[in-house]
This record gives C-alpha cells, structure tokens and sequence, in this order.
C-alpha cells in the first residue's frame, strides 16, 4: 500500500495528460467529441459528490479532476475550428442514454446507486469517443489516456480497503482509458479491419 500522498501525484500525472491534450486540442492537433467530452465533466462531479456523501477522502480527488478536465477540453474544442469533430446521431442518443443515467441518479440520491448509474452515464458518454478511436485513431493522441491510467493506479494502491463507493468509478476509469489508449496508440481499428477484408 503507498502513502495516500500519492493520490496527489496520480492526479497531477493525470492532469498533465490532460493538460497535453487540452493544448493539442487548442491546436487542433486532437478532436475531441463534444458529447464525451460534455458528459465527462458533468457526470464525475456527481460520482465525486457522491463519494463525498458517502466519506470517501482524498481518493476522491481523481474523481474530481476527471471530471474538471474534461470541461477545459470541451471548451477549448470551440477555440480552434480544427479540432471540431463532426457530431452524429448516433453520438446524440449516446448522450441522451447518459443524461438518462444522470436523471436516475437525480431520482435515487443513494450514494452507490448514484455512483453505479455515474459509471454507467459516463460509459454511454465514452462511446463516441471509444467508436471515433477505433475508426479514426489519429484524430487522437495515445500518451494522456495512459497518463490517466497511471494516476489511477497510483490512487489504487493508496487504498487500505477496496468498497464500490471509493473504488468503483475510478476502476471504470482505468478501464475506459486504457480502451481508448489501446485503441489510438495500436491502431487497433485499423488492423482489425484490415484483417477482415482479407
């Protein structure tokens, strides 16, 4: 088990990644989808919330910052014309699905309840990005994904005692980033594609 400190130093790693795709999205060297993006800051501050509701302590904290960064991208994607991504229908209903998930959090106001229908709204928030990812990986960069799955981990190995409510979303988050790494740094879609038309 590591000092709790190092919840602290996963989350700055975190925020680092997420600093560097904030300045590339700036660039439009990145295109992020404004619904995942969107979701993303709004359905982690309820996770954090409710964490707080249910006394989770510092862990909290990457909770927190995986929903503060995600605003900052979302607003810059309005900054440069280039890193706007064309948003579709089918991202859309992913949306509506997670704004779903967040009314019955609104409904239930139960700690882990709102947590689990949290990880569920930001997992519907995730697809467009997971599909753009797959399809299109270089409209994305590798390194802040992985950046975040080493914060995560770091506030991991922090905890003395593993519950849904100071483990559950931040284990959804190692394994949503970790995705969305594999599948931008490997080129996952690609070969996969490539296999099947042979």
């Amino acid at each position: 088990m590591l000092h709790s400190n190092f919840i602290i130093v996963g989350t700055l790693i975190g925020a680092m990644g997420s600093v560097a795709y904030l300045i590339d999205t700036v660039k439009g060297k990145v295109k992020p989808n404004r619904v995942s993006f969107l979701l993303w800051s709004i359905v982690p501050f309820i996770a954090f919330f409710a964490q707080i509701n249910q006394g989770v302590g510092l862990e909290a904290l990457m909770t927190f910052s995986t929903g503060f960064l995600p605003l900052t991208v979302f607003i810059a994607s309005f900054v440069n014309k280039n890193a706007e991504w064309k948003l579709t229908m089918f991202d859309l209903i992913c949306g509506v699905l997670s704004l779903i998930g967040l009314v019955l959090w609104l409904i239930t106001k139960v700690g882990n309840i709102a947590i689990l229908f949290s990880i569920v709204a930001d997992a519907l928030a995730a697809i467009p990005t997971i599909v753009k990812a797959y399809k299109y990986p270089d409209t994305e960069i590798a390194w802040p994904w992985i950046a975040t799955v080493i914060g995560v981990i770091l506030t991991l190995l922090t905890l003395t005692t593993f519950t849904f409510a100071n483990c559950g979303f931040i284990l959804y988050i190692l394994v949503v980033n970790l995705l969305i790494y594999a599948l931008v740094q490997f080129r996952l879609g690609e070969k996969f594609q490539s296999q099947t038309k042979i």
